[in-house]
């Protein structure tokens, strides 16, 4: 099992998450997402590229940056979703249209190997191995992360993935 980092402090747990936007400055968005996540979460682990993908579900918007994360936090599922939430309200996010545009979209994809399903938050992320905007990104930090539920490896699901979405890698961070 792939993990970003080996702690020493077992009250610390290693977390996947996407994030990313098509609404105003892209790449500063997801730096100033990275800088929140790092103060108010955990610190920043690994993080991958930043790709360009076409918007998924609701095709007739922007192109989305998409980056993959791994921090390490002492925050719970709940109070770690929470905190995420509040950074992108205090971005601008505003849930107007299910899959439409948005500044910023933070998403927990992974918590350790926690299966969850409570309102507002399902671990591992219900729709992952659905997306290649989310596996592209994932496979460049976790390849071999086996996702809990179905037993398979970031890698393992993006070669079996049956979406057709374009993702180009922008960046080389």
């Amino acid at each position: 099992m792939d993990i970003c980092v080996h702690s020493q402090h077992t009250s610390m747990n290693n977390v996947y998450l996407m994030i990313g936007g098509n609404i105003g400055n892209r790449l500063a968005n997801l730096e100033n997402a990275r800088n929140s996540i790092d103060i108010k979460c955990g610190p920043i682990q690994k993080q991958s590229a930043i790709y360009e993908t076409e918007a998924w579900g609701m095709k007739d918007q922007p192109a989305f940056y998409n980056q993959a994360l791994c921090i390490e936090t002492a925050l719970d599922p709940q109070n770690l979703m929470a905190m995420l939430l509040a950074i992108e309200v205090s971005m601008g996010r505003e849930r107007l249209i299910p899959l439409g545009p948005r500044t910023i979209d933070l998403d927990i994809i992974y918590f350790n190997q926690i299966i969850m399903d409570i309102p507002g938050l399902i671990i591992p992320h219900p729709r992952l191995a659905l997306r290649n905007f989310v596996l592209a990104p994932l496979v460049e930090i976790a390849p071999d992360f086996v996702h809990p539920i179905l037993n398979k490896t970031n890698f393992q699901l993006y070669k079996e993935s049956t979406d057709s979405s374009v993702v180009h890698k922008k960046t080389d961070q």
